[in-house]
């Protein structure tokens, strides 16, 4: 019951602030060189930020998973990069429909959307090793290790604009050194609303996804528990 609650909890503080984050970005003036296309970025800032949690998620919680040897952990993580996958894809999209007006094409190979197209491949890669190892701690374990690794990629992909000049524009909110938001202060309030809206869609989704993989791994366990039901009657049977 607990935990039913808790998921519409977070399920509806999700609606409130989703739905109070695009009542502000419709709202929110236009600007004076881009003019509606800058409500893009209320979307694209909150699903990079998403993606970075997402798989800030999966690293640590392959880490407690190698330290604790709890299987949940291990759930989560296959949880945390599944959205970290789709996220980056929305992050992709959106950024694709703002650089074609923009840039005058949809991509470029910058650097940072550069690296955030090879952080499709590593989770990507994450997910087919899931696949591809039968054994549940061992396909732990090793999934754990490249997504530990695969984190990496939040540092280097949020630099990237600042070690590798290319025609994307610096972090919209720079975060190291002297702290500072490149735009009009009433769009860092909108923003704020919608990172806080897909934050707990994050944690909604999470909860979800981690359900749905304790049930199928419930289903495999059963099946791995027939088969060897059935191949021990089987070697019964033989020697009877």
């Amino acid at each position: 019951m607990r935990r039913d609650l808790t998921t519409m909890l977070l399920g509806a503080a999700t609606l409130v602030t989703l739905a109070t984050a695009i009542v502000l970005g419709l709202a929110a003036p236009l600007d004076l060189n881009q003019g509606s296309l800058v409500r893009l970025m209320f979307v694209h800032v909150p699903s990079a930020w998403l993606s970075y949690l997402a798989y800030g998620g999966t690293g640590l919680f392959g880490l407690l998973y190698l330290i604790r040897r709890q299987r949940r952990w291990d759930r989560l993580a296959l949880a945390s990069a599944e959205i970290g996958v789709l996220f980056t894809v929305v992050t992709i999209v959106g950024g694709m429909l703002w650089a074609k007006p923009t840039w005058g094409v949809y991509w470029v190979w910058d650097a940072r959307l550069t690296t955030t197209a090879l952080s499709l491949v590593v989770y990507g890669g994450y997910l087919l090793i899931r696949t591809l190892i039968d054994d549940p701690e061992r396909r732990a374990r090793v999934s754990a290790v490249v997504g530990i690794v695969g984190t990496l990629y939040v540092p280097v992909n949020y630099m990237a604009v600042e070690w590798w000049r290319g025609v994307h524009q610096t972090q919209t909110l720079k975060l190291l050194g002297k702290m500072r938001f490149d735009a009009a202060p009433i769009y860092g309030w909108v923003l704020l609303v919608a990172v806080i809206a897909f934050t707990f869609l994050y944690l909604y989704l999470l909860r979800v996804r981690a359900v749905l993989a304790a049930r199928e791994e419930a289903r495999e366990e059963r099946e791995l528990m027939e088969d060897l039901r059935g191949q021990n009657s089987a070697l019964g049977a033989a020697r009877g």
